[in-house]
Parts: C-alpha cells; structure tokens; sequence
C-alpha cells in the first residue's frame, strides 16, 4: 500500500461537518467555506475530478486500504464507528447522520480542501488521499448502513465536475512530530515495553470509561529521555537511550533501536487515550517503585497517593529525595537531585563490550549523614562497578548499591543484558568516573542560529487591525510551532514563547516596528509547556510534570539548568490532564490549571483543578475542583479567578467560570465530587458559550492599555475552537457573576488562539495559538498583534438582566430613532441538559418579543423590554441599529442569566 500523508493527525481532534452544495461547481463557492478560491494551491485549480473518482474502480483495493487507514488514524478518534463511540459524541456519524447540504464525492472534496463550519481544511491531504477517504465512507459506512445519503455516481454527475489534467502532487509520508529536533532529551509520559509487547488495553463505551489494568505496566509518568549515540538530529533521531523518572528518582530502563517510540501520543500522531511507548529492544528496566531507599526506614516502601486503580502517582516526600533540574552540557544532560541531605549529579553514557552496548550511569554524591542504598536493577541484569566508596550487593530480587555515611564519592555503573560476558574484565579498561561540577556552569550554545520572520501588518477596515507575525517555519530543527504561551520582559521589545511541542524561544523586534523578529531557541524538550511567566526578568514554565524555571549562567541567553521550581504535579498516563497558563499574584505566589481525565473519572485529586504554588516553589494548593478541560487561568483585580472549560461530559457547553476559592465546577467525574450533581450542587459560570459561538474558550485576560479606549478595564475570552477574540460584558448580582460573550470585530485566525499579553511598551495585544487537539483552524501554530486604531468600536461591553429585561451598554454614542425601533431586536432562549453525557442540544427553544427598545440617557445604552424574560441558561441577542454617524452596527451577544436584577423606574 502507498505511503499516507499523515501530517494533519495533530490538527484533527475535531467534529467533522461535511456541508457544502453539491449542485454548484462554479468558483464562487457557498458561503460557510473557511478557504476562498484563492487560498487553494494553483494545483487544485486544475484537477481532474472525474479522472479521479473513476480511477478507484481500477485501483478498488489500494482505495479503500488507503482510505481506512487515513480514517483510523486522523477521523476516527473523534468519530468513532457503529460499535464505539467517538472522542466527542457529537461528532458527524457517517452511518447514521444526514448531510445538511450535500453528500456527493465533489461536495464532500470540498470541505476536505476548503474547511466549513468546524471542519478545518485538510491543507496535507492530496487529492487522490481525499478521494480514497471518500471512496472508503462512502462503500463502509454510507452506502451499507445509512443507504439514503448515498448519492449515486453516473455519467451526467462526472460530465459536471471541473475539468482538469492533474491529479495533484504524489502522496508521501509526512510526521512532523517525528522529525523534528527536540534536542538531547524529551520530557513526557512513556510506556517502557520491549519487543513484540501486548497489544495495549483500551477501554471503551459509555462514559465513565472503566479503568484499565495497568499496574503491571512500566510507566514513567515524569520521564526524561536521554539519548546516548552521537549524531545530529537530537532525541528523536537515536539508536540508544535511558529513561529517568524524576517522581521516583529511578532509571526506568534504557533500550536500543531504529526508532525511539511509537510516536502514539496526542500532541505527536493525534491519537488519544494512549500514551507512547519505546521503540526497540530493551536491555534493562526497573519497576514503578522507588529506587532508593527511605533513610528513615532502609525499605523502598512506596508511601505515595494510591489511586484507585491501586497504581501510585506524584513526587516522592522531599526529605526523602526530591528532583532538582538538569543542566544540559553540549549533548550531555546532568540530573540534579538530592537523598536525604545527599546531593547527587548523575549523567548517563554509552559504552561498548565486544559490540554490545554497555549503558553507563556516573554519578556523584556528596557527604551524607546517613548510609545510602539504591536498586540499580534486577537481578540477572549485567552490573559492574568502577570506583571508590560503594559496593554491589544482591538484595531482594534487585542489584543494590550501598554507601555508608562518608566523604564525597565519584562512582560509575556499567549495565548491560543479562550473560553479557568481558563486563568485568571491561572495568579495567573503562574511564574512571568523571568529575560532573565543570558540566554544570554552562556550556556553548546548542542552538546558536538566531531565526529571524516576517512581520505582515494588517490594514483592516474598522477599529481593530491584525498583524500576522508567524515564526520562521523553516527553522533548522523543523520545530512545528505551536506556540501555546507568551510574556514580556521589562524591555518591551523583547519576549518570551512557549510550544507545546517543548521549546522556549526568545522573541525580539516587537515594538520597535523593523518589520521582522528575531527568534532565539534557549530551551528545549519540555514536557508539554502551556503556560510562561516572566517575573523579576526570570522565565517560569508550566509543563506537565512540573513547574520549571530557566537559568542561563553564561550570558548565551541558552538554558544552561532547568531548575525544577516546583514537581507536585501528579502525572498519571492520561493524554487529556493538561497543565494550563501561568499566572502570579501580588504576593508571587503562581497560578495553573489542572485538566481531568476525559471521559473517565479523576484518579488523583488534582484531576480538574485551579492549583496555587507558592513564591518559593515549596507548597501546592488545590484552590477550586470540578474543572473537565481548564484551559489556563485569570487573575482578577479582587483577588479572585477566572477559569473557562469545556463541553463534555457534564458540561452541556463551554462554561466561563469566575472562580472562588474551594468552589466545585459541575464535572461530576472529578475527585471527591459532591453527591449532589444537580446544578445546586456547584457553583454556576457567568455564562454558557454555545457552540454556535466558540468550540472550545481559552485563556481570559483584562485589557490594560490605555490606546484600546473604552475597552480599558474590560475582559476578553479568547478562542481556542475557533481562532477568535470575544468581549465579555458581565454584572454581578449578589455573589452571582452572569454575563455573555461578543465576538470582537477582527478577522478569524488561522490558528487556535491560547494566550494573550498586552505589551506594556505598545499597549497593544499579542496573541499566540496552536491546532493540536480540537481547534477547527487549518495552521499549526501563529503569532499575532491586535492595534486598536482611531476609529470608533460601538461593542457592548456592559450587561444587565433585569424583571423588566435586558440593558446592553456599548462604548460609542448610538442613533436613538434606529434604537427605538424594536423590529431591529430578536432575542431567543433556551435550556440546555446536564448530564453525564457529551454536551447537550438545546430544549424548550424561544424567541422573546421585545416590547419597547430605548436609548438611554448616555446615549450608550439600549433598555430592552421583555415581559416574558425570566432566568436561561442561554440567550441569543441579536440587535441591527444605527451609531450616532448614521453608519449601520449589527452584533450578537450570546448571555446566560441567573438571577434578575430589580426593574428600572
């Protein structure tokens, strides 16, 4: 079978909707495409559709092998199949749903190539791959289980189709997340199995998922890969590697190979529920449990939080031993951590014994007060020991290494497969154990090369213009980009950028306006950072595993310690327990959230929580719980937060949560959830977002700039789902906050929008994004500049729900004879349905009479009458008036509303 392009796995964690007409073949295509004509490559203005749809009946078999495969790999996560259902529920059911608009093979390459709706534009798909996917839903689940959406080709249908003489470029194999240059080291969550492992354990059907049996499994939650073998390309490009877990201070294993995983991970190939494992033989490994001994005790018991599939999750207790950092030496990576009052340095090598390979651990320890044990391995495993102040001994099925109370102590292990012969005889010859101080002062630069970009400024109608500042995609690392995190320095012309992906780049050129930036990468192999924080000119990390901040000790403003501030975290195997934003208090104190487990019940309890880090990194806070999906967090000028979350299970849409401490967001599936699941038993959101309106809300974040006017002060959401920036006008009533959310006139981004900082030099908004895991938009990652221009705005920004009705409060003066007009309102409610189920549909559906519109005494605000308006989860306000120049303003504000404010005299 030929190769798949696969590139677009990471971009489609999203609910296809196939909607387009399939009567018009012009150009000029139906209104709803993401693409225009001439976004497309030339090559798809010149295909010929009718060659390709009948080739596939010569090639009938390679098609539907094809089309099968790109569906298991990129559709079916989210769509499932008749027998199990997809990762969201409401995802298009080729087998059972109805396309809305058209359902012949053209129609439905349309939407493939040129996005609708939600379904993002397959911008890696060749047109014979799109044809083959079609061609495999249309004869597996069309034709054989829904038979009245199949549309039946003839020779009229073919003889309408655009003529064209190409079939478009040749399908290669394309996996970014494979190829890329993470460096020496990649930090993640890895299953360690050898060869030919057990197909992996998945569960399936309705919600909650049951928990698999995992307990036998060698996972590092906290694991660090190093590789060992010299060569260009960093860790993903190895033939030989260890795995440190820094929650149990253990070398998990180390293995040897072609590949170094199998890249199954949702941030890598898109899959969910999975977690990757190594690729390769492996030579050693060691269980889940702790590798040295408990100095108070002399056992390795294991006292962490049992989960209650009676696996064990978080860091070890810190007087016992606790994760410092790493510093990174040129390729050489040196682990810093501490047993007891021992501090230790530990590096990792490659050896070879008569072809074989021979892993090799140095590690030096400082004096102890007390005597020393670890597990170096099992038993059987080929162990031998160069230096002083250590001996070997078997203990308990395991290798142990003992030290007693004394001076510092350099040794070295040598470890290779059991029977591995001349191990011994080798110590002769080996290198004495290396002195690790000089590796830890910093080093050359390891990424020297300083990219620069292009700064394309925006030139937009209207108060707002856009300006598109993308990363240097072509870098030489063939980073992906997808920038999940940004902040300042004191010189505003300077920043800093996370990408999920692991790296942190140093950004310049922002407000000096030379119409480039200037990219620097200083950090890499970070597990999944999602949120950055510059405090006192340092730069602070939120990661998966732990809290990370970044020291650079020779001025190359490169990395040279990636000082573990704080690892509370606990890491279970979950794709969806995400580590989100990072933001700090007066005090310093740190702030992120913390997702569930998707579909599943939380097995520890910071699954789905709002946590606090002190100053000082030492303790960790759970302040709020019953968060499914919290995609960062905001601080607010009275101390408290916001939080916005996901559709799913138990949220019936996207909720934005103005959050108090010890608070219970609504998602039953939470740790300790309180019994009463019904919306008593939580705290409500200011408002529910519909669908209709953003997928999926990101970060919020207070406007703090003077140049955006009346907008100064105010709060915006950001749009992860759908690449857009909103307004939120809220009021609070008792200590009730409700509200609703206003799309802000600016052009939809090509990516997922994630974070945003206003830059104190400009006083403008940068924004960052990504598409990874359920943003509809086609690019992997952006960066962007919102200038707000002289021009006036007319955006409510204010909000009242009264027994009389609605009063909206706008920045620019309105005309009074189009307000009072009230044919120029429509306003519609309905309820939605919490429920253990994916999302919800709307009920009980209505449209509101407004009875009298007025201007008010501001001229800025428009009083609504409504005699039937009472509390809803959702309203719909759209409203088409007049500003006070005559020019038309129409909007839409999509609101919830708890409680009624008293009428107006």
């Amino acid at each position: 079978m030929k190769k798949i392009q696969s590139g677009l796995i990471t971009l489609l964690a999203v609910m296809l909707l196939f909607s387009c007409n399939p009567k018009n073949h012009e150009t000029d295509s139906p209104t709803g495409f993401t693409l225009s004509e001439s976004d497309l490559p030339d090559y798809e203005k010149n295909i010929d559709h009718k060659g390709l749809l009948t080739a596939l009946d010569d090639r009938h078999d390679e098609s539907i092998r094809t089309g099968e495969h790109i569906y298991n790999n990129i559709c079916f996560n989210c769509h499932g199949n008749p027998d199990q259902v997809g990762s969201i529920p409401t995802a298009f059911k080729f087998w059972e749903d109805q396309f809305k608009v058209g359902n012949d093979p053209y129609s439905i390459y349309q939407t493939l190539t040129r996005g609708y709706g939600s379904m993002p534009p397959q911008v890696n798909l060749t047109p014979v791959e799109k044809y083959d996917i079609i061609n495999y839903l249309r004869e597996t689940f069309i034709q054989k289980e829904n038979p009245d959406q199949y549309f039946e080709i003839d020779s009229t249908y073919l003889a309408s189709l655009p003529a064209g003489t190409t079939t478009g470029p040749a399908p290669k194999e394309f996996k970014p997340w494979a190829e890329m240059d993470y460096g020496n080291f990649l930090i993640n969550t890895y299953e360690l199995v050898g060869l030919n492992p057990a197909p992996r354990e998945r569960s399936t059907g309705p919600a909650p998922l049951k928990d698999e049996n995992l307990a036998k499994a060698n996972f590092a939650y906290k694991g660090i890969a190093v590789r060992l073998d010299q060569g260009p390309g960093g860790v993903a490009a190895g033939k030989a590697w260890m795995m440190f877990d820094h929650d149990l201070m253990r070398v998990a294993g180390a293995w040897t190979g072609d590949g170094f995983i199998d890249w199954e991970a949702i941030l890598f190939n898109g899959k969910h529920n999975i977690s990757p494992r190594t690729a390769g033989d492996l030579h050693f490994q060691n269980p889940v449990v702790p590798a040295w001994a408990n100095l108070t005790t002399g056992t390795f018991d294991d006292p962490r939080f049992t989960a209650r599939d009676k696996r064990k999750f978080g860091p070890l207790p810190r007087e016992w031993t606790h994760f410092k950092g790493l510093y990174q030496f040129k390729d050489r990576v040196i682990l810093s951590y501490t047993v007891g009052t021992a501090k230790i340095l530990e590096t990792f090598g490659l050896e070879t014994v008569e072809n074989q390979p021979v892993f090799t651990r140095t590690l030096n320890i400082s004096p102890s007060d007390k005597s020393l044990k670890m597990r170096v391995a099992p038993s059987g495993t080929s162990v031998v020991l160069v230096g002083e102040g250590a001996t070997l001994k078997e203990q308990g099925g395991f290798t142990v290494m003992e030290m007693a109370p004394s001076k510092p102590i350099k040794i070295k292990l040598l470890l290779g497969k059991p029977g591995m012969k001349g191990l011994q005889q080798y110590t002769k010859t080996s290198s004495p154990p290396e002195d690790l101080d000089p590796l830890i002062k910093g080093g050359p630069a390891r990424y020297p090369q300083k990219l620069t970009s292009e700064v394309s400024e925006g030139t937009q109608e209207g108060p707002f213009q856009v300006d598109i500042m993308n990363p240097p995609f072509d870098s030489p690392w063939k980073n992906q980009f997808r920038l999940s995190g940004l902040d300042f320095f004191k010189d505003p012309n300077k920043g800093v950028i996370c990408s999920t992906d692991g790296d942190v780049w140093l950004v310049e050129g922002f407000t000096k306006n030379s119409g480039k930036l200037t990219w620097q990468r200083i950090a890499s192999g970070l597990f999944q950072p999602l949120g950055i924080k510059v405090v006192n000119e340092e730069i602070f990390v939120t990661c998966r595993d732990q809290l990370i901040k970044l020291h650079d000790f020779n001025g190359d403003r490169e990395t040279d310690f990636y000082e573990s501030f704080n690892n509370d975290h606990q890491v279970t195997d979950h794709f969806h327990e995400f580590a989100m934003g990072l933001q700090t208090d007066k005090e310093g104190n740190f702030y992120y959230a913390k997702s569930a487990r998707h579909a599943r019940e939380a097995l520890v309890p910071q699954h789905g929580t709002l946590i606090k880090v002190s100053k000082d990194g030492q303790k960790t806070e759970i302040i709020a719980t019953g968060f499914r999906a919290a995609n960062g967090v905001c601080l607010n000028p009275d101390g408290t937060f916001i939080v916005t979350d996901q559709e799913g299970h138990w949220n019936p849409m996207n909720r934005v949560n103005w959050v108090k401490k010890g608070g219970f967001y609504g998602n039953m599936f939470g740790f300790n959830s309180p019994a009463d699941s019904t919306e008593k038993g939580m705290e409500l959101p200011l408002v529910w977002v519909d669908r209709e309106r953003d997928q999926s809300p990101s970060e919020m974040l207070w406007v703090d700039s003077k140049k955006w006017g009346a907008l100064d002060g105010k709060l915006l959401n950001l749009s992860y789902g759908y690449g857009k920036v909103f307004v939120v006008p809220f009021e609070k009533i008792g200590e009730q906050v409700q509200g609703g959310v206003f799309e802000l006139p600016v052009p939809r981004f090509s990516t997922g929008v994630m974070r945003g900082r206003f830059n104190p030099g400009d006083g403008q908004l940068y924004l960052c994004g990504l598409s990874a895991w359920g943003s509809t938009q086609p690019q992997l990652g952006g960066l962007y500049r919102i200038r707000k221009v002289d021009q006036p705005m007319v955006i409510p920004v204010g909000i009242k729900a009264t027994s009389q009705g609605i009063e909206l409060n706008f920045t620019d003066e309105l005309n009074a004879k189009s307000v009072a007009d009230t044919a120029h309102y429509t306003v519609k409610t309905w309820d939605l349905l919490r429920s253990r189920k994916y999302g919800s549909k709307h009920y009980n559906e209505q449209t509101l009479t407004v009875t009298k519109a007025t201007l008010g005494k501001d001229k800025k605000s428009i009083l609504l009458d409504i005699p039937q308006i009472k509390p809803t989860w959702g309203m719909e306000i759209q409203y088409q008036v007049k500003d006070y120049r005559g020019k038309d303003v129409v909007g839409l504000v999509q609101n919830t509303i708890h409680q009624l404010g008293e009428g107006r005299e």
